[in-house]
């Protein structure tokens, strides 16, 4: 049996984790899950990649794997139901302090989108891809996309209003 170079596999891995990492972060919310989504991810690469090492779409292959690794996570759990600590509550806009992270805001609010409105919402705005690379890497037509960002960023509005966090109106997802 011929030995396989994996010398290529780790070079992908070792430049690509980071991003990968932080895009399945953004999908699911913490920051362990994102690790375990990332690591199932790259063993389903790992299966893949005689077929997939020479195509110039291997990041966006990667990607595509993080983001059904996490969407399939999250179904898994929905299934499973939330525990009441998973989201943190909201602060108070009238809090003492007047002051809290916008950031933790957002992840809140990313966290209670469905699946597929969050990963929408990432791809286009996080990791900035076109309503075309989302829908190819989602396998969903360019029209789902566009209305599940739309609707992905009409929750998060509300969840950003909630929290104190005043937006300007922005376009409609396209």
């Amino acid at each position: 049996m011929a030995r396989r170079d994996d010398s290529a596999y780790v070079d992908f891995v070792n430049a690509a984790s980071r991003s990968l990492r932080r895009t399945a972060y953004l999908v699911c919310g913490d920051w362990g899950l994102a690790e375990d989504l990332v690591q199932d991810a790259l063993l389903k690469l790992y299966v893949a990649w005689p077929r997939v090492a020479n195509s110039e779409g291997v990041h966006g292959y990667a990607r595509r794997t993080v983001v059904n690794v996490a969407i399939d996570a999250g179904r898994k759990s929905s299934k499973l139901g939330r525990t009441s600590g998973e989201i943190p509550e909201l602060p108070d806009g009238h809090d003492a302090v007047g002051a809290f992270d916008t950031r933790t805001v957002v992840m809140a609010g990313l966290r209670e989108l469905p699946p597929k409105a969050r990963a929408c919402v990432v791809l286009r705005y996080f990791d900035d891809l076109s309503v075309e690379e989302t829908a190819r890497i989602l396998g969903v037509t360019a029209g789902t996309v566009k209305s599940q960002t739309s609707r992905g960023l009409e929750l998060l509005r509300t969840t950003l209003e909630r929290g104190g966090v005043a937006l300007e109106p922005v376009g409609d997802g396209r």
